[in-house]
This record gives C-alpha cells, sequence and structure tokens, in this order.
C-alpha cells in the first residue's frame, strides 16, 4: 500500500494529524493513526472516507489532573446534613461552571493549533514553488516532520514486506520502478543473455542487468523464439529475466509482456508449471492496472478452471468478471465453452475447439481427450454402430489414424469389420459401450473422498 496511491485527502488529513502531534502524544497518535489507515485499506474504503471529519482519539484535548480532581468531589455521596447538601451543591455548581469554562479553553487551544498548522502549511508551500524541482505537498508536509516521513515508511512497510518505503522525491528514482527508494537494487551487468541461477543470498548490482539491458534481452529474445531455438533455452533466458524484473521491482509494461511471453511459450510445450507461474503473476499486475492482454489470458484463466473441474473457484470468477470483459471474444469462446460442458453438448463443444481464439486450444488439449470419451460414452447409448469418420468428423480427431489411435489408448476394440482400412471401420456401439465407459472410470473419474482425485 503505496501513499503515492492514496487520494489527496488522505494526505492532507495525515499531514494535518502529523502536525497537531506533541512528544507526550506522538507515540499513541502514529500507533492509532496507522491502524485507522490500514482499517480503511482492508475495507476498500480509502477514496470513499470523509477524511476531513475523522478524528484521532489521541490528539483530543485531555483534562488536567485538577478537574479530574473536581469531578472526583462532584461523585462523592450527598452529605446527610442541610449545611452539608448546601456546601456540596455550591461545589458542584462550581465545578460545572469550571468544566465548561475549561472546555471552552481547550477548544480555543485546539483552534489556534489549527491557525499554527495552516501557517505553517502554507509556508511549506510557498518555500516548495520557489525550489528548482516541484515537490508534492505530501513530501514537504512530510520533510516539516521527520517523525512523519518515519509513520509513512512504516506504514508501507506493513503492506509490502520486502520493500523499504518510497521517496518520490529523489532525483535518482526509477519511473518504472513503483515506491522507488534507496535500498532498490539497481543492475549493472551489461550482458544480454545470461542463465537463471535461484538466488540463495542477497542479490548483488554486478549479477543484476539494468532495465535498459532487459529492454534488449526481451526484444532479442522474441527473435530467438521467432527463429526456432529449442525451449529449454529459452525458458532459462525468460526466468532469468524475470528474476531480474523482481529483484529491482520493476512493475511496468514490459513485465506484462515477459510474463505474457512466457505463459505463451509455456502452452505452445505443454509446460503446464511454468504457465501457471506466469498466470499467477499476470493476474497481480492486472490488478495494478498495468495494461495488457488481459482479455486473453482471463479466458485463458477460465479454460484453465474447466481443466481442473473447479467449479466453485470458475463460479466465483465468472461471477466477477464485468459485462465489458464478458463482451471481448476470448472470453465469450471460453464461457461458451463452459456452457457446452454444463450441458452435455459436445456437438458444440468440439466445433469451439476448433475454432478456439489466440492458443485456447493449448489449453483444451488438456481436457479433450477426457470430453471425448465422455462423448463416445453418449454416442454409443444413441447408436448401434458408428463409422470410424464419422467419430473423426464429430470429436474432432486430426486424422483417422488419429481417431484409432484414441480407440486403442482406451481399450475400445470393438470393430465389426477389424481387417479393413480406416475409411471402412465401423463400431460396434454395444460392445464398446462397456470398453470406453471403464477406460472413463480409470482414466478421469474423480474418487469422491475428500476432493482427491
Amino acid at each position: 500500500m503505496s501513499s503515492d496511491t492514496w487520494p489527496q485527502p488522505l494526505k492532507e488529513w495525515v499531514a494535518k494529524c502529523l502536525g497537531q502531534m506533541t512528544d507526550a502524544n506522538r507515540a499513541e497518535a502514529q500507533a492509532e493513526l496507522r491502524q485507522v489507515i490500514a482499517d480503511a485499506f482492508t475495507a476498500k474504503a480509502l477514496w470513499t472516507t470523509d477524511w476531513a471529519g475523522v478524528q484521532l482519539q489521541s490528539l483530543l484535548p485531555k483534562p488536567t489532573p485538577g478537574v479530574n480532581g473536581l469531578k472526583r468531589k462532584t461523585a462523592e455521596p450527598a452529605a446527610t446534613s442541610k449545611k452539608a447538601k448546601k456546601s456540596s451543591i455550591q461545589k458542584s455548581t462550581s465545578a460545572s461552571t469550571w468544566d465548561l469554562g475549561d472546555q471552552a479553553a481547550l477548544n480555543r487551544r485546539a483552534e489556534r493549533f489549527q491557525r499554527e498548522h495552516e501557517i505553517e502549511r502554507q509556508k511549506n508551500l510557498r518555500s516548495q514553488q520557489q525550489q528548482p524541482q516541484q515537490q508534492s505537498k505530501q513530501g514537504a508536509a512530510l520533510k516539516a516532520s521527520p517523525q512523519g516521513a518515519h509513520l509513512f515508511n512504516r506504514i508501507w512497510r506493513a503492506d509490502s514486506p520486502s520493500t523499504h518505503g518510497s521517496n518520490p522525491d529523489d532525483p535518482e528514482a526509477d519511473p518504472n520502478v513503483p515506491n522507488w527508494d534507496r535500498h532498490t537494487i539497481v543492475g549493472t551487468n551489461q550482458e544480454l543473455f545470461k542463465d537463471y541461477l535461484r538466488l540463495t543470498s542477497e542479490p548483488k548490482p554486478e549479477m543484476i542487468r539494468p532495465y535498459s539491458v532487459l529492454q534488449q534481452t526481451y526484444t532479442a529474445l522474441k527473435q530467438r523464439w521467432h527463429d526456432k531455438c529449442s525451449y529449454d533455452w529459452i525458458c532459462n533466458q525468460l526466468k532469468s529475466l524475470r528474476q531480474d524484473l523482481t529483484v529491482q521491482r520493476i512493475k511496468n509494461e514490459l513485465t506484462v509482456l515477459v510474463y505474457e511471453m512466457h505463459g505463451r511459450i509455456a502452452l505452445e510445450t505443454a509446460d503446464m508449471v511454468e504457465y501457471n507461474q506466469c498466470q499467477a503473476a499476470l493476474k497481480n499486475l492486472y490488478e495494478l492496472g498495468i495494461p495488457g492482454h488481459v482479455e486473453e489470458f482471463t479466458a485463458y484463466r477460465i479454460l484453465m478452471l474447466l481443466h481442473g473441474r473447479n467449479k466453485s473457484e470458475l463460479n466465483l470468477y465468472v461471477g466477477q468478471l464485468t459485462p465489458k470483459q464478458k463482451a471481448t471474444k476470448p472470453v465469450q469462446h471460453a464461457l461458451r465453452v463452459q456452457q457446452a460442458l454444463l450441458m452435455g453438448n459436445y456437438h458444440a463443444l468440439f466445433k469451439l475447439y476448433i475454432d478456439a481464439p489466440n492458443m485456447g486450444a493449448y489449453i483444451m488439449d488438456h481436457f479433450i481427450d477426457r470430453e471425448r470419451a465422455k462423448a463416445l460414452m453418449i454416442m454409443s447409448k444413441a447408436y448401434r454402430a458408428l463409422s470410424l469418420r464419422f467419430i473423426y468428423d464429430e470429436l474432432a480427431f486430426d486424422s483417422l489414424g488419429h481417431t484409432r489411435e484414441f480407440l486403442a489408448a482406451h481399450a475400445v476394440s470393438a470393430f465389426t469389420n477389424p481387417n479393413s482400412p480406416d475409411t471402412e471401420k465401423t463400431l460396434d456401439c454395444k460392445n464398446a459401450f462397456q470398453m470406453i465407459s471403464q477406460a472413463y472410470e480409470e482414466k478421469y473419474r474423480r474418487v469422491q473422498i475428500r476432493g482427491a482425485v
């Protein structure tokens, strides 16, 4: 939670609170201030809260010991004698009068602090405008209060434990690094290609490539993959590129492009481990508002959830999509796949498999055999005999040979004419149903024992 992303009313309110703190209440006020902002962030109310009307209890004026003493006296049991009662009434009246006068004095004191804080703020703004480099209101307010700067760093670190605060006024700050500060690592390595090594100690700048070199590396890797290099090599290079971006806390469009490129290559080579890592990272980057191919990878996520048959998470994820997202072509396709699976409409499913946009078919490859087996069970119930060519056309196989290999892999050998060529082979559905049902149970059916597969 960076203070750079806070709304302006919140920044002004924090600066106001910092100006009202004294040595006596600073620790208590800072703790309460952190808690109020953390609660608002958790409730997603940073932008909706009327910060001008929020009052910290620790900054309210506290009654003096004399006032407390008078209050304790008025709370004593009333005297039984007439003289004692009269004396008690006089003391109570004087105490009430004194309380009202004291409260008025405290209010005037609070107003005086408000005016002094406003005057100090105006001075800071005027001095800020006279400086060669423009500084933000927040920066000027924090410079006027070193304790306030420390407080901002503590609040930001509470949400991002891997970083150490933020100083946007630093002339050396990298605009590609959110919440840049003096602790941010800036690489000095100029090698275009570098093998990936898992970090076992604190990274050193001489081992990390700077942003300008990483841009060149990304362009070079795109060309190498276009020229048909090996997947092992480019996967190693992309992981090294991702590591250098992560170590330097670079999160911008280049970061999104790198993860999208690696995700697509992983899909193409059926490396689902690397793809899942890229998909998870892209989800976080998109939530930061960094532009990319959001609709494309949203569709991939839906198809992946369909592959895993995770119905609860799928329903939750689809329910969070906006109408604008659902109207895009990739997401529409993924939602039609979901509908076809729910309805058991295998004919529509395999048409969608053939017409899948982008790289959706690569994900569908991972569960299409399961759906082919299920569809063949339905077809075996409805028909007495099926030609191999009809199965090939209906279930979207690549060739007749591929169709025959699929049947053999699922122990389906009930042909009425097994010695005929593939173009003339016919499947005996009555016998084939038992075979395909048994194969489906063994290969794809989930065991309903505490979610085990």
